[in-house]
């Protein structure tokens, strides 16, 4: 009776330490950004939204983010500029199809569910430390993450030495997860 008992305990004690396993939901998902050429702000997003997220508000140190978005689906509803986009000075989609970030830390903020996440992100074949907040909101069966981050676009060698397009980049994201 005693060894069943320790068992359940460690059972149970085991399966508090792993956070909730989720996939990002696609369609309900927008990874967008924001860039000024020839001093116009130029909207766009990306989809094909994919990876695995481990979350617990309780058990940070056991959460985790590896998530990727396909860089062929590059849309500023112009699409001209959009295949242009998709050739070797920028997102050079043929060699690199991905861009992805993985985080390497997550920690609480002093604000209820806002957290900041640390990871590298990898875009065009360079990968680069990256750091940003963001909140976290349950849902039915998981959570919505919503937040924002600014890249140096020439960090990831992505436009080369163009000189109306803007070196900063803004990304925002509104993430839908569910539980696998």
């Amino acid at each position: 009776m005693k060894v069943l008992a320790l068992f359940a305990t460690l059972l149970i004690l085991n399966s508090s330490a792993f956070a909730q396993k989720y996939t990002p939901i696609d369609a309900d998902s927008k990874v967008s950004f924001v860039i000024k050429n020839f001093g116009l702000k130029v909207e766009g997003q990306l989809k094909g939204i994919k990876g695995s997220i481990s979350f617990d508000p309780n058990a940070l140190s056991n959460s985790s983010f590896n998530v990727s978005v396909n860089a062929n689906t590059i849309n500023t509803d112009n699409s001209a500029r959009d295949k242009h986009l998709r050739k070797e000075d920028y997102f050079h989609v043929e060699k690199f199809p991905t861009i992805s970030f993985a985080s390497s830390k997550i920690s609480k903020t002093g604000t209820a569910g806002k957290y900041t996440v640390a990871g590298n992100l990898t875009m065009k074949g360079t990968t680069k430390p990256i750091e940003f907040d963001f909140t976290a909101t349950p849902t039915n069966n998981g959570f919505s993450f919503k937040g924002s981050f600014t890249i140096n676009r020439r960090d990831f060698n992505v436009g080369g030495k163009s000189l109306p397009l803007s070196d900063i980049l803004i990304v925002n994201l509104d993430i839908t997860m569910n539980k696998n």
